[in-house]
């Protein structure tokens, strides 16, 4: 059998968008001068609605928000931490709020979630999102890990609604698990004993590889795919782990910032679960050591000897 190669979620997404382009005319994508070979082929055939606005991610957004109160289907697009930080009053205001009032479909895509951009250094690693964008009313945040479940959720981007989808940067093999139901916001990607990660975007490939290495020192860990850590199912997810003593979270954001963890916090406690929990998060500040990705989750104490660690810890 041939292997499938890794790809980058920007461009399956692109290609699907690319394909409901062709079916329906109110689709627009905007561009925060920031491309890609498969944004090359849209532009290419939808000149008409496509625009380049420049290096201006703020009036990004306000043209984003002007195309979509006209009836558009607006896609606007950037670097992670360009599209989140430097233009969040325009998101908040214009999108947030105003759509609350005046429903409209806008969703911001932004390349480079978490360490993606691992030797570029802390200028463009984006481990705040998860938090300032998972904490206004009316956006839904998607946090896929791999490239089918970006291709998966192009159907959703057509509806109504203010969406941020957090992409990588990198290209990645596709998960072997069930396919994402939008509903649930999560699926079950390995299943296992006492002890479960909970995980989202990049660290669930992480989670995966920790679980297989744990497996032959005889540690059967289950892994959960949130990849909807704004807004999951509260029944669903109890009944998965209701199987489940230990609970370690992994994410590629600042812990104790309400990211990923303080989203199982909230869970955890509105449904009165008692379980043990450790959240595996950045903690401590930036680094400014340019290395792997793998070096930086070292460094911020969430590789597979934190893990160890945690169940070491739990089981005495």
């Amino acid at each position: 059998m041939q292997e499938i190669k890794p790809r980058a979620m920007r461009d399956v997404f692109i290609e699907a968008l690319r394909v409901k382009m062709a079916e329906d005319e109110l689709i627009f994508f905007l561009s925060a001068d920031f491309g890609s070979p498969a944004l090359d082929k849209l532009r290419e055939l939808y000149p008409n609605r496509f625009l380049n606005v420049g290096i201006a991610e703020q009036n990004l957004i306000n043209v984003a928000t002007g195309l979509a109160l006209e009836g558009f289907k607006v896609y606007a697009y950037a670097i992670a931490p360009f599209i989140t930080m430097r233009c969040y009053e325009q998101i908040r205001v214009n999108l947030a709020v105003l759509s609350q009032i005046r429903p409209m479909c806008v969703n911001i895509i932004g390349v480079g979630a978490g360490f993606s951009y691992d030797m570029s250094g802390p200028t463009h690693h984006c481990l705040e999102d998860l938090s300032i964008m998972g904490t206004l009313p009316n956006v839904t945040v998607f946090s896929p890990s791999d490239y089918s479940s970006a291709e998966r959720y192009v159907d959703e981007t057509l509806k109504i609604g203010i969406r941020y989808l957090r992409f990588d940067a990198k290209p990645l093999h596709n998960i072997d698990a069930e396919e994402i139901n939008v509903k649930n916001g999560f699926r079950v990607v390995k299943e296992g004993n006492n002890s479960v990660i909970i995980s989202t975007g990049f660290m669930t490939h992480k989670a995966v590889e920790y679980a297989d290495t744990l497996k032959t020192l005889d540690k059967n860990i289950g892994v959960i795919d949130l990849f909807l850590p704004s807004d999951f199912n509260y029944d669903a997810l109890e009944k998965v782990l209701n199987t489940y003593d230990t609970l370690i979270s992994l994410e590629e954001g600042i812990g104790k910032a309400g990211g990923l963890d303080s989203k199982i916090l909230h869970f955890l406690n509105s449904r009165k679960l008692l379980k043990s929990y450790t959240p595996l998060a950045m903690q401590g500040g930036y680094s400014f050591e340019i290395g792997s990705r793998e070096s930086l989750h070292e460094h911020f104490e969430m590789g597979l000897q934190n893990v160890i660690r945690v169940l070491k810890g739990h089981n005495g």
